[in-house]
């Protein structure tokens, strides 16, 4: 069933289907950078999605030849600050912290899996809000750069913490501080992306991968999520191993690991309910 979702306008278009919430960033004549427009709707809508038991899977993209460039750097040299629209400083680091936790935050902690797939260049931080998702998918011709450096900028949106879990900590420094373009071959080498296929079969690729986890056990997933998180977060084996026994046997509890295992005795599939 597809459904076309309002997201208030035209800046993020908004699909449900399957399962999967398709979220993509228009506009395409900036390649996509991010307005206030976009960046609110986006955060509006990981909200509601977060809690939709409809939505089982968001794919994160770009319309046109790019995925989303960042910042809208013609804005901040009008402002001369970067603080468009803000009397004060004090504001401006407010309002960012409500957009950065709300976008790259809610995609990094969403209890769902996440997947940004792009069909060209993620830049600033357009690029965190790809590293933010679970997984991604990149166009050969895409290309991934920090960008910060080149405008003086030291980076939001999470990117330095995500790259660092990505790629350890020299690599990303080597990244941001010389703000190098990292092509599809490149970033798959480098772990930035999990697959790359070519421009023109990149929707069918992310359906296919999006489709495959919205038929996967819901629950589980949201567990293994709140595993990783507090692996990254805790650092502390017995935490960890703690945190993953409660969630296993809850799991163990629940009709999709019943009904999985009377599916492999059977040989057959098995039908997810997400209960």
């Amino acid at each position: 069933m597809s459904n076309k979702v309002e997201t208030g306008t035209d800046d993020l278009l908004a699909d449900l289907t399957d399962g999967v919430l398709t979220l993509t960033m228009n506009r395409p004549e900036a390649r996509n950078a991010m307005s206030d427009a976009m960046t609110g709707a986006l955060a509006q809508q990981l909200e509601h999605a977060e809690l939709n038991s409809a939505v089982k899977v968001i794919v994160l993209t770009g319309a046109g030849k790019g995925f989303c460039a960042g910042g809208d750097v013609k804005g901040m040299a009008a402002s001369g600050d970067g603080t468009v629209g803000d009397n004060t400083i004090d504001a401006a680091i407010h309002r960012q912290r409500l957009n950065q936790r709300g976008t790259a935050g809610r995609l990094y902690s969403m209890p769902k899996p996440t997947i940004a797939a792009l069909p060209g260049a993620a830049a600033g931080a357009g690029l965190s809000l790809a590293l933010a998702c679970d997984m991604r998918i990149m166009a050969s011709s895409a290309m991934m750069t920090t960008a910060f450096a080149k405008v003086g900028f030291s980076g939001d949106y999470g990117g330095t913490f995500f790259m660092s879990q990505l790629v350890g900590t020299a690599k990303a420094r080597e990244l941001y501080f010389l703000s190098d373009r990292v092509n599809a071959e490149q970033a798959l080498d480098l772990g930035l992306t999990n697959w790359v296929c070519e421009a023109d079969e990149l929707t069918a690729k992310a359906n296919e991968i999006a489709l495959r986890l919205a038929s996967g056990p819901s629950v589980a997933y949201r567990y293994m999520k709140e595993n990783f998180a507090r692996a990254l977060s805790s650092g502390d084996v017995n935490d960890c191993l703690d945190l993953e026994a409660t969630h296993h046997v809850h799991c163990g509890q629940t009709e999709d690991h019943k009904n999985a295992t009377k599916a492999f005795v059977e040989k057959r599939d098995p039908v997810f309910v997400g209960r």
